[in-house]
Formats: structure tokens, C-alpha cells, sequence
């Protein structure tokens, strides 16, 4: 009596589980991993004689099943599956504890894992249709159609009605077809029509590496590189010991600039095997550009910009033939000179940047300072109207526009510098000298004639305001800003009036005869 009893419940359960995992089949797919887990929490009962049972009684088997439901049903996967575990080691004859254990395994979106539980189940009850069919899901899902369709056909031996069997197996013959006319189109070079044929695929299939790796290649022979990293990123989880992925992904990157990513990935493939030649040789490479770029960055911040320039140097040696390092490096060096006042360097070096990568604003800005150390205003502006037409909305670009245009307006006025015939990072004791020169050869005195000496009394007047503003910090600043501290339409309540003579007095008004003793300091 009590054997039949035990067997009756049995096949209630059986019954119940198998409506209540058809549900789950048809919940799931609508998810990408895993199945709803009410759906789970039904299979609870207690199934078969606890035969074959490894030192665990068999109210210790019920708690461990009893505790995994519950656990499950608050979401507590891990602690969930740590009880189903030894529901499985107490009583390995129980079908539908690997069934269970199985569940969790998809809750976790371990699939891979829940294949051997499902498997065993299906073993230990063959007619266990609820099992089955899971099994066809994942196998499917896994892009796996042949295996898929055996399960579903085997439901629908048994159950011929089974509407979710029927529409799973028609997906796994449709499936098939999709792979071999992706494959057909990829061999045909036909790249675009194989690339749409795969989307179709990979909805079907979404756990299946080797459609994601196809339309990788068909992206990288597109050229575009990022959507294959895309596809690429996710089959490292989807195939075990993925090193060619993490390889590719790592190359990518790399091809890309993004040396840090590069060197990441290059690192899980080590991780896998140390040994493998490909993944070390690759990791030489990108960890000792990462270096060289992180260094000279991190010089750049130091405002070491010479030494800047000598390892970016050294990146373009390390890497010749990656076009965007180059660029870089291009780039950096001319900032670098500006930055250390090097104009015709910085121009040569900044115009080859600008010819490499014409969009490049940086560029751009950077040239523009260098034609204003060498007080070359005009393609000043123009650099920096281009690197406007690509970043409108960088204030550094709008300020040092504002900037050159001034400068602009006061050369065609008067340049400070032209006038004492100095550089623009000229230091005070080069100005000085400049003006001392200058004030010698054009002092009024020297010249008879009146009209030679008006002229020289302008020049001379020029002089000594270009040596006023240039010795002091503060008119320097103002003047190398765009604004003329000597101009009257930028003093505070200024007015018209000729050109100004420092401190206001002008010692050539007392007349022609008027002689003095021009001081040098």
C-alpha cells in the first residue's frame, strides 16, 4: 500500500511539473536567460523512495529541498543552489531535484550548467517531457539545431498537441536554413546581406558564439570595427577558454587607440594560458606603447614638455604602422612646442598633424598659438575659425578666437613687439636691450631736417610706449591678451587724442630747440 501511495504522487507531481514547466518554455522566450521562477517554486513535492541515499536521511534531503524553494522564491540564488546541491548528493536518483537544481542554474543565467541537470533528468525519467523540452530551449537558444530538434520532436512523439514543441521545432528549421544561407552569403564576399541574415539568427539564437564571431569578421571587413567588438565582447562568456575572442577583442582595441582596453583583454587571454604564444607576443607590444603613452601624458602634466616630445618620439618608433598613434603623437609634439615656444617647429610640426587628420581641433588650436608667438595674427584666425567649424561649443577655442582677433585689430594699430623688433616670448632684459638699441638710432637729436625729425619723434614715441607696456607684467598681459593698455578707447573715461607718450608728457611739444638727456634703464 505504501509503495503505491508513493507511486501515485509521484505521478501527480510528475503531472503538475510538466504543466507548470511548459509555462516556463513559453516565459522563456520572452527573456534572455533564465526562466520565471513561480514557475519553479510549483515544484516542490517530495517524489520518489529516498533510495541510494549517502549518509542523509531523508527529512534532511526534504529540508535542503524545502529551504532551496523558499530561497529561490526570495531571489537568493547562490544560497538556493548551495541546498539543491545536497539534495542531489543525498538522493542522486531523484529526477526532479536536478530539475530543480537546473532551474536555478538558469535563474542565474547559467545555462551552460543547467544542461548536465536537465540531461540527467531526462536520463533518469525518459518520458519526462517538461525536461525535454527545456533542454530543446537551451540547445536552440545555443544555436545547437539538430540536438534542439530531437527534443522537440520527441515532445511532440509523446504529445503531439503540444503547441510550444511545435512552434520551437519550427524555429530550429528555420534556423537552420538562416545558418546556411549566412554562411552561403559570407563565402560570396556578400558581407551586408550576410550580416542582415545573421540579426535573424542571433534573435533565434542568442547564446551562440559562432553567429557572433561570423558577423564580427563581416563588420571588420566593413570596416567597422566597433560593432564588431560589440558581437565579439559577449562570446568570450558564451565559449569556454575563448582565447582567439580575447585576442581579437584585444587587437581591435589596440587598431582603435584604446591601448588600456587593448592591454585588459590581452590579459584575460594570459589568464587562460599563460603560455600561448600569440596572446604574449601581442601583450609585449601593447604593454610597452601603454607605458610609453601613459608616461609622456603623465610628463605633459608635469610640464616636462621636452621630455614629452622625446617619448612620444619613442611611441611612433615603438608602433609605426598604426595610423592613429601616430596621429597622436603628431598631435602632442605639437602642443608641446607651443607650449616651450618653439613657433616655426611647432607650425611644421602641428601643419603635418593638421594634413594627417584635418578634423582635428586640437590641432588646430595649437598652430593657431604657434602663428601668434610668430605674431602671424591672420592664419592665427583662420586656424581657429576652422577648429570652431568642428567644435562650436569649446570655450577654449571661442576665448583664444576672441584673443587673436584682438591681436589682429592692435597689429594692424600698433604691435609692441614688431615695433622693438622682438619675439613675443622675448624675456625683459632682450626687451630692454631691443628698446636701447632702437632709442639710440631713432633719438630726434639725430636728425636735421624737420620733417625727419616729426617722424622720428613718432618713432621714438613708439619706442619707449612698446618698451613701457613690454617691462611691465601687468600691460604685458593686457597687451598679449588682444588689448592695448596705452590705446585711449581702453582707458576708464579715456578720450580722443593722439598716440600717447608714456607718463603722459611729451618733451618734443616745447619746441624744436628743446634738447635733454635721455636716460637708458
Amino acid at each position: 500500500m505504501r509503495a503505491a501511495h508513493v507511486s501515485g504522487r509521484t505521478r501527480m507531481c510528475e503531472w503538475t511539473n510538466h504543466g507548470n514547466v511548459g509555462q516556463i518554455g513559453r516565459r522563456q522566450r520572452e527573456q534572455t536567460e533564465g526562466i520565471h521562477l513561480e514557475s519553479v517554486h510549483a515544484v516542490s513535492c517530495s517524489t520518489s523512495p529516498l533510495s541510494g541515499v549517502l549518509g542523509a536521511t531523508h527529512g534532511e534531503i526534504e529540508h535542503h529541498l524545502e529551504m532551496g524553494r523558499k530561497l529561490l522564491a526570495a531571489g537568493q540564488l547562490a544560497e538556493a543552489l548551495s541546498h539543491y546541491h545536497s539534495a542531489v548528493e543525498g538522493d542522486s536518483k531523484n529526477y526532479l531535484t536536478y530539475y530543480k537544481r537546473a532551474a536555478v542554474f538558469l535563474a542565474m543565467g547559467k545555462s551552460k550548467s543547467a544542461l548536465p541537470d536537465l540531461t540527467r533528468a531526462i536520463q533518469l525519467k525518459p518520458d519526462f517531457l517538461a525536461a525535454r523540452l527545456q533542454r530543446g530551449n537551451i540547445l536552440l537558444k545555443q544555436g545547437n539545431t539538430q540536438e534542439a530538434r530531437e527534443d522537440f520532436e520527441a515532445v511532440l512523439q509523446r504529445s503531439p498537441d503540444h503547441e510550444e514543441a511545435h512552434d520551437q521545432l519550427t524555429k530550429a528549421n528555420e534556423l537552420e536554413e538562416l545558418q546556411e544561407d549566412a554562411h552561403a552569403a559570407y563565402h560570396q564576399g556578400d558581407y551586408s546581406t550576410t550580416i542582415t541574415v545573421l540579426e535573424r539568427v542571433i534573435e533565434i539564437s542568442p547564446w551562440d558564439p559562432e553567429s557572433r564571431e561570423l558577423r564580427a569578421e563581416c563588420y571588420i571587413r566593413m570596416g567597422d570595427p566597433q560593432k564588431a567588438i560589440q558581437d565579439l565582447t559577449p562570446t568570450t562568456r558564451l565559449r569556454n577558454d575563448n582565447r582567439a575572442a580575447f585576442l581579437k577583442l584585444s587587437m581591435l582595441h589596440y587598431s582603435l587607440g584604446e591601448h588600456h582596453e587593448s592591454l585588459n583583454h590581452i590579459r584575460e587571454c594570459l589568464k587562460l594560458d599563460q603560455d600561448d604564444k600569440e596572446c604574449f607576443s601581442h601583450y609585449k607590444q601593447v604593454k610597452k606603447l601603454s607605458k610609453q603613452l601613459d608616461s609622456a601624458e603623465e610628463l605633459i602634466q608635469e610640464e616636462r614638455y621636452q621630455n614629452a616630445i622625446e617619448k612620444y618620439e619613442s611611441v611612433m618608433k615603438t608602433e609605426p604602422n598604426v595610423q592613429y598613434y601616430t596621429n597622436l603623437a603628431k598631435e602632442r609634439i605639437c602642443f608641446c612646442l607651443v607650449k616651450v615656444k618653439l613657433a616655426n617647429e611647432a607650425i611644421d610640426v602641428c601643419s603635418e598633424a593638421h594634413q594627417r587628420d584635418p578634423r582635428n581641433a586640437n590641432v588646430l588650436r595649437d598652430r593657431a598659438e604657434a602663428y601668434i608667438l610668430n605674431q602671424d595674427y591672420e592664419k592665427a584666425v583662420e586656424d581657429y575659425q576652422e577648429a570652431r567649424e568642428f567644435e562650436g561649443d569649446n570655450n577654449e577655442i571661442r576665448e583664444g578666437l576672441e584673443r587673436a582677433q584682438k591681436l589682429l585689430k592692435i597689429s594692424r594699430k600698433r604691435d609692441y613687439y614688431k615695433i622693438l623688433g622682438v619675439s613675443r616670448n622675448a624675456n625683459k632684459q632682450e626687451i630692454i636691450k631691443a628698446y636701447r638699441k632702437l632709442a639710440q638710432q631713432w633719438h630726434p637729436d639725430n636728425f636735421q631736417s624737420e620733417s625727419e625729425k616729426k617722424e622720428a619723434e613718432k618713432r621714438f614715441i613708439d619706442i619707449a610706449s612698446a618698451k613701457e607696456v613690454l617691462t611691465d607684467p601687468e600691460m604685458r598681459q593686457k597687451f598679449d591678451a588682444g588689448e592695448d593698455p596705452l590705446d585711449p578707447e581702453n582707458q576708464q573715461g579715456g578720450g580722443g587724442g593722439q598716440q600717447g607718450w608714456p607718463f603722459h608728457f611729451n618733451p618734443f611739444e616745447s619746441g624744436g630747440s628743446f634738447h635733454f638727456k635721455f636716460q637708458y634703464n
